[in-house]
């Protein structure tokens, strides 16, 4: 069973007056990222996600003693060495303690959907090997419900049929995922996300999907406006 710590009441004020709406995204993330790095303790095996939220948490992990990581991308991976973190393969390792990232979409139940910088499904698989998901998001990522863009992973080998089962479903025309995979974008709706899940798990040609269900989410900890909240499930 995933842990899911909530710590006390965690009120941070975030710095600056009337701010424009970019700025204070950026505080967002940058809030939201200090709240999860004091997750991570000397010892730990932590997998680190991809993306805008976690390049605010890189710089707030060094310092720590005997912490190995994992990095989803080579842009992570190449951030975290560069500030001299112990990134390791994830083939050498078979579980980790913690794995922390960020997400496109936050629903009240705790679907996510993820994907957006095309390491979904690395993202997912290091979600699932640690004890502990904690996902760190600024305010505008908490939707009423999830909406398409739905990333996917696809092969490149029958990738016109597998589109055409897929509808409507589009290449993103971005660079291939990290493992070779092709990134494309499902259209349509995402009523049913359970559902919607089953359907892409059962289409040949699909590597991974970017739902992830509310069983791996141990944490959501989220900034709005001046305080990072830690949302409940």
């Amino acid at each position: 069973m995933r842990r899911s710590r909530k710590p006390l009441s965690v009120v941070r004020r975030i710095e600056g007056s009337n701010p424009s709406p970019s700025v204070v995204n950026e505080e967002e993330k940058e809030a939201a990222a200090r709240a999860a790095a004091d997750l991570v303790e000397d010892g730990m095996r932590v997998g680190l996600g991809t993306g805008s939220t976690v390049a605010h948490l890189l710089p707030h992990l060094p310092g720590r003693r005997n912490v190995t990581y994992v990095a989803t991308s080579l842009q992570t991976e190449r951030t975290a060495l560069e500030l001299g973190l112990d990134v390791q393969p994830f083939e050498t390792l078979d579980r980790l303690d913690l794995t922390i990232d960020g997400a496109d979409q936050v629903a009240p139940d705790h679907w996510l959907i993820k994907g957006g910088g095309g390491a979904h499904t690395r993202e997912k698989i290091v979600a699932a090997a640690a004890d502990r998901f904690v996902v760190i998001v600024s305010s505008d990522k908490i939707v009423d419900r999830l909406h398409e863009p739905v990333p996917l992973e696809l092969l490149a080998f029958g990738l016109a049929a597998t589109l055409r089962a897929l509808d409507p479903t589009e290449v993103r025309g971005i660079p291939p995922s990290p493992d070779g995979g092709v990134i494309a974008d499902y259209r349509g709706p995402v009523d049913d996300p359970e559902a919607l899940a089953i359907r892409f798990e059962s289409t040949p040609g699909v590597i991974d999907h970017g739902l992830f269900p509310p069983q791996l989410v141990s944490d959501v900890i989220a900034a709005r406006g001046s305080t990072v909240e830690w949302l409940p499930r």
